[in-house]
């Protein structure tokens, strides 16, 4: 039977209402009050009914987060921020994933919100009217990071396009000359939200044509990429560099040169996007773009937060990158 805090009232013989000052570290009894009813309530294996917490403060110290999935070592590095700067400011966290589906993500968010989650911080494939008519409808705050939706909607993240832009700029300076451009997401462009591979495509077009980089790039849209690689013949004559959309892909392709006794960087480069931490175990080192996943875990519950307990969510300006200049270009 659960212990509830009447019954350690009872056993201490004071209100339960000094027993929640104790429970709670609330002023108005005194120091040796509080130590005997801490100590009844650790002997009687008390819990705390959040629910009824919950009903009293207006708040269920909760927050939702929604993901395609943890099989990126990016996503978890960015739940695993998300989780540690939570629980520091006294917040659980739900997690849910969605698969990339949009009906998946739709069954997500409703699952958080009749779980009364206190806001939900949301990496959405979903976009549109009607899908914003369908967010506004509930009172839970949203935060939104990765892909964009609308300027109704707060949102953490960085330039995408000017960061692949920059991170162009930086192979061309290097001598490459032909350009390979590897995305699998692109395969969904104008079926579903992928509004950070589209910025990054468009920055790097953007960065061929500021380099005067005339040959036209190869685009691999699709999950077979490595097949389209074996198609390809590398030369030592030409310089080629193969720009991925994320360091995952960048691993496998490197893994592929790799096996095929290609050299990197001197016959094919390699450019990844993201920094993921496992990086550190790769050689060569990949260069790629830093995408700032801690900070953007942490400011999203900051901002969450403060939007619970105050009304506003903190203004973030997007946040910086870097091109980290490892051995792969």
């Amino acid at each position: 039977m659960k212990v509830t805090i009447k019954d350690i009232a009872n056993i201490c013989r004071v209100s339960a209402g000094t027993v929640d000052r104790a429970l709670n570290n609330r002023t108005g009894i005194s120091e040796k009050t509080r130590k005997k009813v801490l100590k009844v309530a650790e002997e009687m294996n008390y819990q705390p009914d959040y629910t009824a917490r919950s009903l009293v403060i207006g708040k269920t110290m909760t927050i939702g987060v929604v993901l395609f999935d943890l099989y990126n070592r990016s996503f978890a590095q960015l739940l695993n921020a998300i989780e540690l700067k939570a629980r520091e400011l006294g917040y659980f966290v739900y997690i849910t994933l969605s698969d990339k589906k949009p009906e998946n993500e739709i069954n997500c968010i409703d699952y958080l919100v009749n779980r009364k989650v206190d806001g939900i911080i949301l990496f959405t494939v979903n976009q549109g009217e009607q899908f914003e008519s369908y967010l506004s409808k509930f009172d839970t705050p949203i935060i939104t990071i990765f892909n964009y939706i609308s300027e109704k909607w707060e949102y953490v993240g960085i330039r995408e396009r000017q960061a692949m832009k920059e991170a162009v700029d930086y192979i061309a300076g290097e001598g490459y000359q032909k350009f390979i451009y590897i995305s699998p997401p692109l395969a969904y462009l104008g079926k579903t939200n992928i509004y950070t591979q589209e910025e990054r495509l468009s920055g790097f077009y953007e960065g061929l044509k500021r380099n005067d980089i005339t040959s036209n790039p190869l685009i691999v849209k699709n999950s077979e990429y490595i097949k389209e690689l074996e198609n390809i013949t590398f030369s030592k004559d030409v310089k080629v560099a193969i720009v991925c959309s994320t360091d995952l892909y960048a691993l496998e392709v490197m893994n592929y040169l790799k096996k095929k006794g290609l050299n990197i960087p001197e016959q094919v480069g390699v450019m990844g996007f993201d920094d993921i931490d496992m990086l550190k175990y790769v050689t060569p080192r990949l260069t790629t773009v830093k995408y700032p996943i801690d900070e953007i875990g942490k400011r999203s519950v900051e901002s969450m937060v403060n939007k619970i307990n105050f009304g506003d969510f903190i203004s973030t300006p997007l946040l910086d990158y870097e091109i980290i200049k490892g051995e792969s270009i």
